[in-house]
């Protein structure tokens, strides 16, 4: 059989993101107050908000991952691609601000899990700009103060939830040695013991660190690194530990699973909330375009990769124009089956419990687009920046990663 031409090959979006999509977001907002993305009701179920019954551990699963930023995601976006889990973080000074079940990240998986989807929250202690508090002063007790106000908006309703972000990029480089592992193992103690009080052994959230990048690069594998390791394993509360690889090739993940699986415990598992081939993206962000694309519409031929994707921010493209542009890139349409080889690596370790990958075009990466900007922005699912939506308001998408999503979930 002969495989279509993926710059021409044009499905209907209006035929995936259908009735059902729509009736489930119309549910959400109908069971109470709407809260601005269609995710936010008020009405709880008793099995929404069980704080009992410790959840199965995933096997391999799929979802979507919105990062800090859920405005534009809908439900209907996650029954299109056949989604099941949905990841984001807090940055744990978001607590100063008020309720954190109000924050935007929190209160949209706590709405999503009430609808019956399967949710992970990351904990984000940004300090690439001060020290870290110290175990036992009261800058560290004030730390843990806010900690414990998102842990009661979240404990026994998340299904896992991560200790750290990116804990050896989001610390001052001076600090990323004992300094670090002695915060972050305080840190963990304290989610473990609040667990145990809050809803004891079975409690349905389960508990991982995370997430540790760069380990393709030997110089980031550091006794902080083992350490770190070495207390996933040796806490029994803890499930297992969380990567991001966010990289320039696909074997470059193979680092990442051959230092930390050997390293957990047997019965412990691993996630990949995040995961890209960004470094990829970004090495062919100076290339001119496709001399096919620029006759086909009429742009100079010395034009640069990042100049057409700053177009595309300024004034979205029709679907088969941003079609057009990727599967004539041979940088692009040469990894368009990264999705899907990459949730094999991870699913053929039988160690995966859950990965999420990028699901939309969120703002912060289409602020300031220039030739320097990291191209997050070629990543999502969805691309809802850079794309028309529908008349009916369906977005825009990306032709390898939308198909290649929705076959990776469970029939």
């Amino acid at each position: 059989m002969t495989r279509q031409n993926p710059a021409t090959r044009q499905p209907s979006r209006r035929g995936v993101l259908t009735a059902s999509g729509a009736a489930l977001a119309a549910g959400v907002c109908g069971a109470g107050v709407a809260k601005g993305n269609g995710l936010t009701g008020e009405t709880e179920t008793a099995a929404g908000t069980s704080e009992q019954g410790a959840a199965p551990l995933a096997a391999g699963a799929l979802g979507i991952n919105f990062n800090e930023d859920p405005s534009d995601l809908r439900l209907s976006h996650m029954e299109a691609l056949s989604a099941r889990w949905m990841r984001g973080f807090v940055p744990i000074r978001a607590s100063d601000q008020g309720d954190p079940a109000e924050q935007p990240a929190v209160a949209t998986l706590l709405a999503a899990s009430r609808q019956g989807y399967r949710t992970v929250l990351s904990l984000k202690f940004p300090y690439q700009d001060q020290p870290l508090p110290a175990p036992g002063s009261d800058a560290m007790a004030a730390l843990l103060t806010r900690v414990d106000a998102v842990l009661r908006a979240v404990m026994g309703k998340v299904d896992m939830l991560t200790i750290g972000n990116e804990p050896f990029l989001e610390t001052l480089p001076g600090e990323r040695d004992s300094t670090l592992n002695a915060f972050y193992e305080r840190l963990a103690a304290h989610v473990v013991a609040h667990r145990a009080e809050r809803c004891g052994e079975d409690c349905r959230t389960r508990l991982y660190m995370g997430a540790l990048n760069r380990l393709d690069d030997p110089a980031h594998r550091t006794p902080a690194t083992e350490r770190w390791m070495a207390h996933v394993r040796d806490t029994p509360a803890i499930d297992g530990v969380d990567i991001h690889p966010h990289v320039g090739r696909l074997e470059s993940t193979g680092a990442f699973l051959d230092y930390v699986l050997p390293r957990l415990r047997t019965d412990q598992t691993f996630l990949a909330t995040e995961f890209s081939l960004v470094d990829h993206w970004a090495r062919h962000r100076a290339d001119t375009v496709p001399t096919e694309f620029a006759t086909r519409y009429g742009v100079p031929r010395d034009t640069q990769v990042w100049q057409v994707i700053a177009e595309a921010i300024r004034h979205p493209f029709p679907q088969r124009k941003w079609n057009d542009f990727l599967a004539l890139s041979r940088w692009f349409e040469s990894r368009r089956t990264y999705l899907t080889n990459q949730t094999r690596m991870f699913r053929d370790t039988g160690r995966l419990a859950v990965a999420t990958y990028a699901g939309l075009q969120i703002r912060s990466m289409a602020v300031g687009y220039g030739p320097d900007k990291t191209p997050w922005i070629l990543n999502p699912v969805y691309a809802n920046r850079t794309v028309r939506q529908d008349a009916d308001g369906t977005p825009g998408r990306n032709y390898a990663w939308f198909e290649a999503f929705r076959a990776l979930q469970p029939a």
